[in-house]
């Protein structure tokens, strides 16, 4: 079986303070709490885009789960309804765009 991540891409805020703000004390936080089942969340901030003028995305989370089963439990949950709901809420530069993908992993 393979482990399967959500990742969630936002883009550039309006108010980059207030959007980090708002991630940081409360987004981070609620995803902690209520993503029921992850194994790992990684929050990446966007610093560069080489060959653009600017990033596409400000931050992009990743939240990894043991399984695509336990991903979907989690997203159906009421914890993750409102966690994602409150990712659309903050995240003032756009809808942020939602993706779903299966794990492999390649050690070198």
């Amino acid at each position: 079986m393979k482990a399967a991540k959500l990742i969630v891409m936002y883009p550039t805020p309006t108010d980059v303070i207030l959007f980090e703000r708002l991630y940081e004390h409360e987004h981070v936080p609620m995803a902690v709490e209520k993503l029921a089942g992850k194994t790992r969340f990684v929050a990446n901030l966007i610093t560069s885009a080489p060959g653009l003028e600017q990033a596409p995305y400000h931050r992009i989370a990743e939240v990894y789960f043991p399984s695509m089963q336990a991903l979907e439990d989690c997203l159906s949950s009421p914890g993750g309804q409102e966690t994602a709901a409150h990712a659309v809420e903050i995240s003032s530069g756009g809808t942020p765009l939602f993706l779903i993908a299966e794990i492999e992993v390649f050690d070198f």
